[in-house]
């Protein structure tokens, strides 16, 4: 079975580039355009680790981080946060929203590929709704 990686990203080019990453590293990939459509993504799918871009539009993405700790059924799940904001005060308030960890924009694959690895040892798979 593929770990599945759910991707919520409103900017179609950094979607599309994290999915076909995704894709060619073995994962099944789930996306999510908005804040709405993460929601039920995340209910739906129930994904094995959430790649979260911290801004959504107008809407903060750490608040699905936030919900997802709140959910006895998927509060194990890993959240990694996508940020172009990478300051030390941005990644503190990232963290203590509920993410796992933080990526950087623009994407460091090498890094994303550890990390990825590391949360996925770590985490406890969640049940497949298939």
């Amino acid at each position: 079975m593929k770990p599945r990686i759910l991707v919520v990203e409103d900017n179609p080019l950094n979607r599309e580039l994290l999915c076909e990453w995704l894709d060619a590293e073995g994962y099944e990939v789930v996306t999510a355009a908005d804040l709405k459509t993460g929601f039920e993504a995340v209910e739906k799918e129930h994904p094995h680790v959430v790649l979260l871009d911290v801004q959504l539009g107008a809407d903060d993405g750490l608040s699905l981080a936030a919900w997802l700790r709140q959910q006895p059924a998927l509060r194990d799940i890993p959240v990694i946060a996508v940020t172009a904001h990478a300051m030390m005060t941005e990644r503190e308030r990232i963290l203590q929203a509920g993410c796992n960890a933080c990526v950087s924009k623009p994407v460091d694959f090498k890094l994303l590929r550890e990390q990825l690895q590391r949360w996925l040892t770590c985490a406890r798979m969640p049940h497949s709704n298939s």
